[in-house]
C-alpha cells in the first residue's frame, strides 16, 4: 500500500500493465458485450436491459468462434535478438608459463 501525506492508503499496482497482459475469457466476453451492445444501448428499463443481454448472448453463442491469439513468443524473441545483438564470447587468456 502506498501512503501519501494527507491521502488514504492506495494499492500499488506492480507487474505488466493490464493492456499488455493476456486477457482472461471473462474479460474478453465483457469486452465484446460492452463494445457491441452496452456502449450504444438505449434501454428503457432494467427488464429491457436483461432481455437484450440474454438475446445478445444467445445470438453470440450460435455464431461464436474461438478467440485467436496473435502473440507469437518465438517471433518476439527473434525480434528482440535482432534489436539487441549478443556480445561475442571472449576467448580464454593464454596461461602463464
Amino acid at each position: 500500500m502506498s501512503r501519501l501525506p494527507g491521502k488514504r492508503a492506495r494499492p500499488v499496482l506492480r507487474g505488466p500493465g493490464r493492456g499488455n497482459a493476456p486477457r482472461l475469457p471473462d474479460e474478453q466476453w465483457f469486452g465484446v458485450l460492452t463494445r457491441k451492445l452496452l456502449r450504444r444501448g438505449d434501454f428503457t428499463s432494467r427488464e429491457d436491459l436483461e432481455t437484450r443481454i440474454t438475446a445478445f448472448t444467445i445470438r453470440h453463442d450460435k455464431r461464436a468462434r474461438p478467440y485467436k491469439r496473435s502473440y507469437d513468443a518465438d517471433a518476439e524473441h527473434a525480434r528482440y535478438l535482432e534489436r539487441h545483438p549478443q556480445p561475442e564470447p571472449q576467448t580464454a587468456l593464454p596461461e602463464a608459463a
